[in-house]
């Protein structure tokens, strides 16, 4: 299984996850595809960049892929970290998806948002917490 959007999983020291308000108005995990000739990781902290300015980050962990049964989309899930102090909650204008703002804040791994996501990402939620659970190799 292939995959062609890299998906990243950011945590606090707290371990709340990171996750954005679309301007649709839903919540959503930082998520893009994975360019021609780029390896899955990089691409998420390419992504990790873009939609929420967040830079330096390293890749901590290949957290697996999930096919999201959604539009031929394989998810290759990645624990992130960075070394910067980050707010609790702060808004990132994307270059691309439009110049959309996104407005990120931290949610506790017991209490997310799976009600203001759409169905697609309340899926993807589900897998983090799954592979979060799993023992690192």
């Amino acid at each position: 299984m292939l995959p062609n959007k890299a998906c990243v999983v950011l945590l606090d020291d707290a371990r709340r996850l990171l996750l954005f308000r679309h301007p649709r108005g839903d919540v959503q995990l930082v998520k893009g595809t994975i360019e021609a000739d780029e390896a899955p990781d990089h691409a998420a902290l390419r992504e990790l960049k873009e939609e929420s300015g967040i830079t330096p980050a390293r890749v901590l962990r290949d957290l697996g892929c999930w096919n999201a049964g959604h539009r031929d989309q394989v998810w290759s899930f990645h624990l992130c970290a960075t070394d910067l102090a980050l707010p609790e909650q702060w808004s990132h204008q994307t270059e691309d998806d439009n110049g959309h703002v996104f407005a990120f804040f931290w949610a506790p791994l017991d209490d997310l948002p799976f009600d203001e996501c759409h169905p697609l990402f309340r899926r993807a939620l589900s897998y983090v917490l799954e592979a979060l659970d799993k023992p690192a190799p």
